[in-house]
Parts: structure tokens; sequence; C-alpha cells
């Protein structure tokens, strides 16, 4: 899964700035990483200002994605799959 538009996201917050989504995933959820820009979620490269968290609920993945000319959102979304993968790389 490479593109954002493909998947079933839901937005959590919108024009947020990368502070806001850090603060957002690490009081709004009790698993998440920290990621340094270039990290790949979905197969796709993450953007930001480091560390960039990455939150975890149950099968669902939270992180901040930014679109050009429309600014950065924090999305939701169910994989299962890749969230595991991300457990994975706490251990």
């Amino acid at each position: 899964m490479g593109c954002v538009e493909s998947m079933n996201y839901e937005i959590v917050l919108r024009d947020a700035t990368f502070k806001e989504s850090r603060d957002y995933i690490k009081t709004h959820f009790k698993e998440f990483i920290d990621v340094q820009p270039g990290f790949k979620v979905f197969d796709v490269h993450v953007i930001g200002l480091p560390p960039i968290a990455i939150g975890l609920d149950g099968g669902f993945v939270i992180f901040p994605y930014t679109k050009p000319c429309h600014g950065t959102f924090l999305l939701r979304v169910e994989d299962k799959e890749e969230a595991a993968r991300l457990r994975a790389m706490k251990k």
C-alpha cells in the first residue's frame, strides 16, 4: 500500500503542525514510536520535524501526513500487519 489517497483513512487532525501531531499522539495513545523523517509507513515516507510520533491503537496506525498545497493531517488507518511491524520495531 503506497498511496495514501487509496487508503481508507480517518482524519484525526486537520491543518496540524508537526508538534501538534506529536503532542496529540503522545497524549491520546498509550502506544507510540518516534521515528526520523524519511521513515516509511505504508511504503510512504513521512516528513516533518523530528522526532515524528506514530501512534498505535490495536490494529490502527496513527501518523502525520503532509499533502503538498493542502497541509499536514493526522491520519488513522486500520492495518493490523503494519501495526504489528511497527510494534516489532519497539522491541
